[in-house]
């Protein structure tokens, strides 16, 4: 395989297959469901990869506290995608952050500005609402949806970081090397790399899809969404 990023795959994916599901989000406690085909994902990585450039990030560290506390949230799962489209690495860490981050990436529950004017905090919420308030020096994530869809990808080797974790140190030529997911796969979110790998990383490098599923769920719920969705394979990891 040629592309040296996910990013690339998945702008692949979005003129080959663009309108079908690629991942299908649950949460049981909300009520809610979101199904993002690879077009509608590839816009929201686009869209979250340009607000980089609006706060004025350039090709450094991203740090997702989020991806600790949310790691199967669909807006969790499109971070990674920006910021290696934008060229940066990114780490699934709890404060305190790395000295290198150059952006703080953080839920509902951590609105503070970790990095001062350079902190995003993301609602979750089901129909995409801002946050009630926002502090000083934090940028809601609800200023997405004015940023363009142009879609442009930064210069990345497959030798270069593309995730760090408390687990591990990732390059890009590690993500690449993941057996691919060529159905459609069942996922409960748990640690925030297998979380990633299972729900986005494999399934785009075997052209298959996902269904995350959060919240309390009994076997008999998950069940009824496996067969309503069609899945075909279970990667589900506890809780």
């Amino acid at each position: 395989m040629q592309s040296t990023t996910l990013a690339a795959i998945l702008a692949a994916r979005v003129r080959s297959q663009g309108g079908r599901p690629l991942l299908t989000y649950y949460d049981l406690d909300t009520g809610e469901r979101t199904e993002l085909s690879a077009i509608s994902f590839a816009n929201w990585v686009d869209k979250t990869s340009n607000l980089l450039t609006t706060v004025g990030v350039e090709a450094g560290l991203v740090v997702a506290p989020l991806s600790v506390t949310h790691p199967g949230h669909w807006v969790a799962l499109i971070w990674p995608l920006a910021a290696w489209q934008h060229g940066c690495s990114y780490a699934a860490l709890a404060p305190p952050l790395p000295s290198d981050a150059e952006l703080a990436v953080v839920g509902p529950s951590q609105v503070s500005a970790l990095i001062p004017e350079a902190t995003i905090a993301c609602s979750l919420h089901p129909l995409g609402l801002g946050l009630a308030a926002v502090p000083p020096g934090v940028l809601d994530y609800a200023e997405v949806r004015a940023e363009a869809d142009t879609h442009w990808e930064a210069g990345t080797a497959t030798s270069d970081l593309a995730w760090r974790d408390a687990e591990a140190d990732l390059t890009h030529a590690d993500i690449l090397g993941l057996p691919p997911v060529t159905g459609r796969v069942l996922v409960r979110p748990g640690r925030p790399w297998r979380t990633f790998a299972d729900a986005i990383a494999r399934p785009l490098l075997g052209g298959g899809s996902s269904v995350v599923v959060c919240g309390a769920a009994s076997p008999d719920a998950l069940a009824r969404i496996a067969a309503s969705e069609r899945v075909t394979t279970d990667a589900s990891v506890p809780l």
